[in-house]
């Protein structure tokens, strides 16, 4: 019997000639050479050496070959795939590099440039207002009581002694949501607010006496919108309800929050004047901050903040109405007490010189900013 023919090869496979080989792997290099990104680089990695790449197809057909041949065939085509490996990495590596300093570059941060490039914002001074003097009051063992501003026209008017008749119940004065004829079982109407003392009459009927409450707020009146005057303005009411009040109580609450506001050697006065809700009613005046009465009667410092009559009214005042505390259910017999109101408006004016009402209303951050952040 005769031995295998060991050097007979009965295939030739085109593929798996070395020219063949080293020409694959030349166009892999190219192509990773000519990537300029590395989506580019990705897609000529998955071309030159996924599953359907020339080198790997060369790779399935050397099992036609013969024993004796398998092995240089693997050989050339082991060579040529680590060679296309080590070139793939080496590009790789290249672009990420071009990658990472191109990032440097375009997301740098200049950290010496300004940090408060954009402007502060600020509070509303009339806000800032507010809630200074709310704090005044707080301090001394007040509390801040609210109310809707859309009222029942009785907490507005009828609880507080206006009678029908009164001039502030009228269209001219008043901002009426909803006539009586449409609230026929509470007998009552719907208003805007007027001023905040509603606050002050549900505080009666909600709360146990003695009652020391202050309320500030937003309040609606027919006005029409000028240098002084605002249809939409905010006031600021304050209600003292106890056994034994007097007006004396109330000079010295007034004393303490003028001096707090305005400084330590500030004084007021009491001028008789009428409001339905209190009985006694006065006016309150602020002895002037700027000329500190030191204009009355002398031309030669004029003072144009108090017209050189050395006070400046602030708001109005008096020992509560018996008939407001009948009202609420409160027995005048038994119970006294004082109330006193002022518009934060004119305060801020006061406090800040402030001539134009309408600037507080028109939104310009150039005059809000002024007063900054303060809380």
């Amino acid at each position: 019997m005769s031995a295998p023919n060991k050097s007979y090869d009965p295939v030739e496979v085109e593929a798996l000639k070395p020219e063949e080989i080293e020409r694959m792997r030349d166009e892999a290099l190219a192509a990773f050479a000519a990537a300029d990104s590395l989506d580019a680089l990705h897609e000529a990695k998955v071309a030159h050496t996924g599953p359907a790449s020339p080198l790997a197809l060369a790779n399935r057909e050397i099992g036609a070959l013969p024993p004796h041949a398998k092995a240089d065939a693997g050989k050339r085509v082991g060579q040529a795939r680590g060679a296309v490996n080590k070139g793939l990495a080496a590009r790789q590596a290249e672009l990420e590099a071009e990658r990472d300093a191109r990032v440097l570059v375009e997301e740098a941060v200049d950290v010496t440039l300004p940090y408060d490039r954009v402007p502060a914002g600020a509070r509303h001074p009339l806000t800032t207002m507010m809630e200074r003097v709310a704090d005044v009051f707080v301090a001394m063992g007040y509390e801040v009581a609210e109310g809707p501003e859309a009222e029942a026209e009785w907490f507005n008017f009828d609880a507080l002694n206006f009678l029908p008749d009164h001039p502030a119940r009228q269209m001219q004065d008043t901002f009426f949501v909803q006539g009586p004829k449409g609230t026929e079982e509470s007998g009552s109407g719907v208003v805007l607010r007027t001023h905040t003392s509603p606050v002050q009459a549900r505080a009666l009927l909600d709360r146990e006496l003695p009652v020391y409450i202050v309320c500030p707020g937003r309040v609606f009146r027919t006005d029409e919108l000028d240098a002084t005057h605002t249809p939409v303005f905010h006031q600021i009411e304050l209600l003292a309800i106890d056994e034994g009040l007097t007006m004396a109580d109330l000079k010295g609450t007034l004393d303490h929050m003028v001096q707090s506001l305005f400084g330590a050697d500030m004084k007021t006065r009491l001028r008789p004047n009428y409001f339905p809700f209190t009985e006694p009613s006065a006016e309150m005046d602020m002895l002037c901050y700027v000329c500190k009465g030191e204009s009355i009667g002398n031309p030669d410092r004029p003072c144009r903040t108090c017209s050189s009559e050395g006070w400046i009214e602030l708001g109005g005042c008096g020992m509560v109405n018996p008939r407001v505390l009948t009202a609420c259910g409160v027995d005048p017999e038994k119970y006294s007490g004082f109330a006193f109101g002022f518009g934060i408006e004119r305060m801020l004016m006061f406090r800040h010189n402030v001539e134009d009402m309408r600037d507080m209303v028109e939104g310009d951050v150039r005059f809000t900013r002024p007063f900054g952040m303060e809380i």
